[in-house]
């Protein structure tokens, strides 16, 4: 059966994110693949997009101080 699981690298050891089905000493053939641009810009556009809606709603409280 083939899986994809999304793992992190910590201090020289791979840790899965999620729960594993798998019995103590089962042997796995596992393909190491980074993250794709496409997936690290599209994570950077959620950043960005929280950062514009969080000075647009800062910028409303202003002019609702400055035009009450």
């Amino acid at each position: 059966m083939a899986r994809v699981v999304r793992v992190r690298y910590e201090r020289g050891v791979l840790k899965p994110l999620e729960e594993l089905d798998l019995n103590e000493g089962e042997e796995l053939t596992v393909v190491i693949k980074g993250r794709s641009f496409y997936e690290v810009a599209r994570e950077l556009q959620v950043e960005a997009r929280e950062d514009v809606d969080k000075l647009v709603s800062e910028v409303r409280g202003r002019d609702k101080k400055l035009y009450g």
